[in-house]
């Protein structure tokens, strides 16, 4: 019984890669709607870590992340990543308004094995839905200080990797994302025991 116990609670690099990755998902798809950069009625409900996450109805932007979260996904299982960020910028004039970063810490889980490729943690999953429960709910809460944007606006995600990490066909290597007075605010962190993730939302201030 206790052996299975400890399989049950046993979260490898691709489990703990699957737990952010579904975090992303759930957590661009609220900001997209939070922030008003497509209309209300785009959005569907659902549950999620207890909590009601507005999801995107719309194909293109379901599929844009599915290839971009997937290819996360692989790339963290193998510690290859240190930072997502989604992008959000004025349409007409590309001035970047908004860049929400994900920083991504690996840690040692249990660190009883000489191959960083093998390790695992035994926290709890639900202790680690509860910590991204509080970080959604602090992403809803930002539309309270957050700037308006009073434009049309789009949306980029950008991973950023080790060096010397293989890009796929048709994507490209991008620049560094400049805002003009920049505000930053960091959310609460959560950890899978294998990953340490940081939200900061860096904006544009009113002038």
């Amino acid at each position: 019984m206790s052996t299975a116990q400890a399989t049950k609670n046993c979260i490898t690099l691709k489990g703990s890669a699957q737990i952010i990755v579904e975090y992303l998902k759930y957590g661009i798809n609220s900001i997209l709607f939070q922030r008003g950069i497509y209309p209300a009625e785009d959005f569907d409900n659902t549950q999620q870590y207890g909590l009601t996450i507005l999801m995107s109805k719309d194909p293109k932007i379901q599929t844009f992340l599915q290839n971009v979260l997937s290819q996360t996904e692989e790339w963290l299982a193998k510690n290859m990543i240190n930072k997502i960020s989604m992008v959000i910028t004025n349409a007409h004039t590309k001035e970047v308004l908004e860049c929400w970063d994900f920083n991504m810490q690996a840690e040692l889980g249990d660190g009883d094995t000489s191959d960083p490729t093998k390790l695992t943690t035994t926290k709890e999953l639900s202790r680690i839905q509860n910590e991204i429960r509080d970080v959604m709910r602090q992403i809803s809460a930002t539309v309270s200080y957050l700037p308006l944007l009073d434009c049309i606006c789009t949306f980029d995600v950008m991973i950023h990797t080790l060096q010397n990490t293989e890009l796929p066909a048709k994507w490209d290597e991008t620049g560094a994302i400049i805002i003009q007075n920049p505000q930053a605010v960091q959310l609460r962190s959560f950890s899978t025991g294998l990953h340490k993730v940081d939200t900061v939302v860096n904006y544009k201030m009113s002038t």
